[in-house]
């Protein structure tokens, strides 16, 4: 099998990996943590793919025809197990936590021998979603590990997990890689210069999130926003008409991403008065605050008419000279 297509920073952890495993050093548990869209399952499930393989190559990479590679390519490998959301008990959607129940389930089947006698492995995503319960299971199969049995946790918020199941993992961590590198990886996946460099900027310098945002509509999302904000601080348009266009889909966190992400700098451009950069920040707290309250019953459109108003109020003391006082 050809020799996965990783950007430059998952090659490296890749590789970090892969030279453990073949050194018979892997850990029972590997914490693969750092931001989001950095490639981090991908890795772990190349490496799953690898330890899994019955016909490796001399460089550790799997050979795509024995038979565990092609039930691993089918997705039914008995000793592989991808953990993540399941369906509420009605059905009508999936769970936002990960719940004791699957922790229990995974756990006896690492205390299972693996049916094709090589080593078992199980992917959990996110592990940060675990709940207090489930975390309570899932250290106890961390505490008590058993030869060639793999829990792998994948993490964008590790700081979340409890301090005793992250000092049981050997950890992984995935860090934004330096500029030259990630605008030479963005133009080597055929976005021109220009716009890799503006996705990268509005990305804060995270490529996984500039490619997704030029693949997409996120960078178009965010012209809109910065529009949308703009006219609102002249006058031109109310808070309540962009609240309702902000919540109208499925958009309306990312927009909330997006504007914070204008404020912010905004406020950080060396030009922007004092008092003005800290009604800024206070706004850009405002905006992730308002974000958070999306995802519970909270009425949107009121929360973002109100985030809104606050920002035209800002603006109009601006306008009136408030901002020097």
């Amino acid at each position: 099998m050809s020799v996965a297509v990783f950007a430059p920073w998952q090659r490296r952890i890749y590789d970090q990996a892969k030279a453990s495993i073949l050194a018979g050093r892997l850990g029972h548990g590997l914490l693969f943590c750092g931001p989001a869209q950095l490639g981090k399952r991908a890795v772990a499930e190349r490496l799953a793919h690898g330890l899994l393989c019955r016909e490796r190559d001399a460089d550790g990479e799997p050979c795509g025809t024995c038979r565990s590679c092609l039930l691993l390519a089918a997705g039914t490998h008995p000793d592989y197990q991808f953990v993540s959301f399941i369906p509420n008990k009605e059905g009508t959607r999936l769970r936002t936590e990960i719940v004791i129940e699957q922790i229990r389930n995974l756990s006896e089947r690492l205390a299972l021998t693996p049916q094709y006698g090589g080593a078992q492995i199980i992917l959990l995503d996110p592990a940060d979603a675990i709940n207090t319960a489930a975390c309570n299971a899932l250290l106890k199969t961390l505490e008590e590990p058993v030869p060639g049995r793999y829990l792998w946790l994948i993490s964008s918020h590790p700081a979340r997990l409890p301090a005793t199941i992250r000092s049981r993992c050997q950890r992984l961590e995935f860090r934004l890689p330096s500029q030259d590198e990630s605008l030479g990886w963005l133009k080597a996946q055929g976005h021109s210069e220009a716009a890799a460099r503006e996705a990268f900027d509005a990305a804060r310098g995270h490529p996984g999130l500039a490619h997704e945002w030029l693949t997409g509509d996120g960078l178009k999302l965010r012209r809109e926003v910065a529009a949308d904000l703009a006219k609102l601080g002249r006058g031109e348009t109310s808070a309540q008409e962009v609240a309702q266009r902000w919540v109208g889909d499925e958009q309306a966190v990312l927009r909330l991403r997006h504007a914070s992400d204008i404020a912010l700098a905004e406020a950080a451009n060396g030009l922007t008065a004092p008092a003005r950069a800290r009604s800024l920040a206070a706004w850009f707290d405002r905006a992730n605050r308002t974000r958070d309250l999306l995802r519970t019953t909270v009425r949107a459109d009121l929360a973002v008419i109100e985030l809104l108003m606050a920002w035209r109020s800002d603006e109009a003391r601006r306008a009136a000279g408030g901002s020097k006082t």
